[in-house]
């Protein structure tokens, strides 16, 4: 569930999390039925249900709002006994075919109160809930029916409520961790453009005092200094142009990544390499297959309804050469009419300007595939720290 974890933010949320908390109600049916069949007086039938009425409205605002986070726990503990006692009153009230009630009590329990206390009062409420049943019932019947499914269920949210804060949890550190990778970027993009600009900077700013003092006296001179300024310019620019490229160098690995956040957010399952292989082509290469797989992806997310996605890199051996073969195939709609549009063409012209293919058709699975070759420099190293293709995710 996607607003697991998360006040629901949208009509969309607020629906879904009242379905699957709706889904609980259907232990109503014995008090319903009761309500309904049973021969009662007007006025105890109207009672009924304005008491019923209570309970679920009590039972919701519990679960619906202090699940995933309790900003007011007076409100939690009112709201809770609230609850007790009326599933009490009403039992008692009614008889057996309320007793259901106490289920709801022992969720409420073990999905908003902390864990240390729910341990304890889920026991407690069926307990209770024993005690009431023994006015009509034998304590056999009670232990072999709902007794124990109060426990059960009861026990069982406070796993729910575990996951729940979990999930909070991990989204907070994602958060947290997006954000420190991104100030480390910017630390160091400012130690590099330092490295790069400082040495010169410091030699042009000196140089340009040299040469406006010897100008009056020593034009020659001064003509020497605004020359080794013009130098030391041009090389800094050439160093601040390579750091720029290296920057915005499209990597197998970022695109990796970024294919498999992308295919998630958008509701594809992803089989995609935890890593890039151990052994790429050179940079031109890489960067072609990298392209490849963003088109590709892209292709995926936003024409392909697909419903799932699978990428694959390996490393082949032809009578051309040893390659790198990238391939990215979906089970949606595109298989069916297979064209290049301005996009692919971009791609393949890319692609062929290192000596590679690429090649698009009908997957296995009905939808579009897409195969990239990149030719493998031979001799080529092991990328430090890589290893062997990874698992698909």
């Amino acid at each position: 569930m996607d607003t697991f974890g998360h006040p629901p933010a949208g009509r969309r949320q607020v629906l879904t999390k009242v379905l699957w908390i709706g889904i609980w109600l259907v232990f109503l049916a014995g008090p319903v039925e009761d309500l309904i069949g049973a021969e009662r007086s007007g006025a105890a039938t109207a009672l009924g249900c304005v008491g019923l009425t209570a309970f679920v409205v009590c039972y919701l605002s519990l679960v619906f709002r202090y699940t995933a986070r309790v900003h007011d726990w007076r409100a939690v503990h009112v709201s809770f006994g609230v609850l007790l006692a009326l599933a009490v009153g009403l039992s008692f009230a009614f008889g057996t075919a309320w007793l259901g009630l106490f289920v709801y009590v022992a969720v409420s329990a073990g999905a908003v109160l902390p864990l240390w206390h729910a341990t304890w009062v889920i026991p407690a409420v069926t307990g209770v809930m024993i005690a009431v049943g023994l006015r009509t019932d034998s304590v056999e019947d009670l232990l072999g029916s709902l007794a124990v499914l109060t426990l059960l269920v009861g026990f069982a949210m406070t796993g729910v409520r575990q996951l729940v804060r979990t999930t909070v949890q991990l989204r907070q550190a994602r958060a947290t961790v997006a954000q420190l990778a991104a100030n480390e970027e910017r630390l160091r993009l400012a130690r590099d453009l330092h490295d790069l600009l400082g040495h010169s900077l410091s030699l042009i700013t000196l140089k340009s005092e040299l040469a406006g003092r010897m100008l009056p006296a020593h034009p020659d001179k001064a003509a020497q200094q605004v020359a080794d300024i013009e130098q030391v310019s041009r090389q800094a620019l050439t160093d601040v142009r390579e750091a720029v490229s290296g920057y915005r160098r499209r990597t197998l690995a970022g695109e990796l990544a970024g294919a498999r956040t992308a295919l998630t957010a958008a509701g594809v399952e992803a089989d995609v390499p935890l890593q890039a292989p151990a052994v790429l082509p050179g940079e031109p290469g890489e960067t072609a297959l990298a392209w490849a797989l963003r088109e590709a992806v892209t292709n995926v997310v936003r024409h392909s309804g697909a419903r799932r996605c699978t990428v694959a890199l390996t490393s082949r051996h032809t009578l051309d050469g040893p390659f790198t073969e990238l391939s990215v195939e979906d089970d949606g709609r595109g298989g069916s009419s297979v064209t290049q549009g301005n996009g692919l063409m971009g791609l393949a012209e890319r692609v062929e300007a290192v000596g590679g293919v690429v090649d698009v058709g009908t997957s296995a699975r009905g939808g579009f595939r897409l195969t990239a070759r990149v030719p493998l420099d031979r001799g080529a190293e092991p990328a430090s720290g890589a290893s062997a293709l990874g698992s698909p995710a």
